[in-house]
């Protein structure tokens, strides 16, 4: 007969945890709380909504803990010692936080006491899963040889498909030019990055209340020409890298579409049209705009992405700072829903990133940049896309916790962190690009719906 595996009871439990976590973060919760007079049964009137979500909860909680016992118990038969000690921990916490809760609802105000035990047994559990993952797909897969051994090609089949492009260019008619070079300069924008980085800016705005029409225009107006500059910026300083990478040998300057001086110049009138943009709304605004490109375009690019194998860490900052670009349009300061919101940004990039990372590894070692996958191997890139995923998830249940954010909210954070886990766990074991691509389209998804949610949900209240 075969034995009952750990990974997927460790996985409900990760995600019946969070459930009690986003729950619990929720405002309703502490309503109903109040609603719902005694422990473990509920002496209020049925008839009140408030009630009706404190049994749920119960119930929800009563599951969970079962769950957790089962995964304890598992993962104690095949876990290392580092999975029991962390399931231990859970195990732990567990009836603690149901006491918290007890107490909570006979009326002290424990709620904050109640959220960080909740916190802690979730991210045991993550920690739990990310090293029986390690142990059942895991092998010695770390790089032997360091960056500086790779060899780098004199010269390329993507230089001579760049002087090509040129002489093509050269046979066309003039609205044919025009268009190609349009489509050019449209592709140094990275413009596949606008959509997410405005939403995370609009999610920021809705976050710091209710913005006016003229400040959403002018704020996302200069995110736009800010992500254009800081693309150009980036096309043109990893030219020369761009022609030996077969998925950026196209980029319009590793093949010579668009000379340098061109694109430094568009750059620039990019840059200076978004710092005008944001001027319009605020000095602060404006600030930040110009640290974002700064950041990207000089300390990722130049400093972080080709020197350390933590560039996709840090370099999270980048897309972060849209999220303090908003809060700051609409209040003229940087505030916690800002800095919050910024925090799952910056946890979520790796968990997102390194999916990439894995799909390309062969083509960023010819690159010469130490990405993760490169330098510690594939096993480490997959466990550490568990822990930044667990932390990004525990982020937005801060977020839910400091803000005014629904149901709907709470809703797709469970379910879309549901199928990003799971795509991950699947990566895990089958180990392929398509597994990696289909990781990395799920957190696109997660991300790009939380975000709709914040907005939806934040302009509905």
């Amino acid at each position: 007969m075969r034995s009952i595996q750990p990974v997927p009871l460790l996985a409900a439990a990760v995600i019946g945890v969070y459930v009690l976590v986003i729950v619990g973060a929720t405002a309703a919760l502490a309503d109903a709380a109040a609603a719902c007079h005694g422990w473990p049964l509920c002496g209020g009137d049925l008839s009140n909504p408030a009630v009706l979500v404190a049994l749920l909860h119960r119930l929800i909680a009563i599951v969970v803990g079962l769950l957790v016992i089962a995964a304890a118990v598992v993962g104690w038969a095949h876990g290392s010692v580092r999975v029991k000690t962390a399931l231990a921990i859970a195990l732990c916490l567990y009836p603690i936080q149901a006491a918290t809760g007890a107490i909570l609802a006979n009326g002290t105000a424990v709620e904050r006491f109640h959220l960080l035990v909740a916190m802690v047994i979730f991210a045991a559990l993550v920690l739990a899963l990310a090293w029986q993952l390690e142990a059942e797909t895991g092998s010695d897969d770390a790089p032997e040889k360091t960056l500086s051994n790779v060899d780098t090609p004199t010269s390329t089949s993507s230089e001579l498909h760049g002087s090509a492009t040129m002489t093509d260019l050269s046979t066309l008619s003039f609205m044919a030019r025009a268009k190609v070079t349009i489509g050019a300069y449209f592709q140094l924008m990275k413009p596949r990055l606008m959509w997410l980085l405005c939403l995370v800016a609009g999610a920021g705005m809705v976050l710091a209340g209710t913005p006016t029409v003229r400040t959403v225009v002018f704020t996302l107006g200069g995110g736009v020409l800010a992500i254009g500059a800081s693309g150009t910026f980036n096309h043109v300083l990893e030219r020369d890298i761009d022609k030996r990478m077969e998925r950026t040998a196209d980029r319009p300057l590793a093949t010579h579409e668009v000379p340098v001086r061109n694109a430094l110049a568009f750059g620039g009138f990019l840059t200076v049209a978004s710092l005008w943009a944001f001027l319009s709304v605020n000095l602060l605004t404006a600030a930040l705009g110009l640290a974002a490109i700064v950041f990207y375009s000089v300390v990722y690019t130049l400093i972080l992405k080709p020197n350390t194998v933590q560039n996709t860490v840090i370099g999270g900052a980048a897309g972060a700072l849209p999220a303090l670009i908003g809060y700051a349009a609409v209040t003229g300061r940087v505030g916690i829903g800002g800095l919050v919101l910024a925090g799952v940004i910056f946890l979520w990039t790796p968990a997102h990133f390194y999916n990439l990372a894995l799909a390309y590894r062969d083509d960023y070692e010819r690159g010469g940049f130490p990405m993760m996958p490169v330098v510690r191997g594939e096993t480490e890139t997959r466990k550490h896309i568990v822990f930044y995923l667990g932390a990004t998830l525990l982020a937005a249940g801060i977020l839910t916790a400091i803000s005014d954010l629904g149901m709907l909210y709470a809703v797709t954070t469970v379910l879309l962190g549901a199928v990003f886990l799971w795509m991950v766990i699947r990566l895990h074991y089958e180990q392929s690009e398509r597994a990696a691509f289909r990781a990395f389209h799920a957190s696109n998804a997660y991300l790009g719906l939380v975000l709709v949610a914040v907005v939806v949900d934040g302009l509905a209240f």
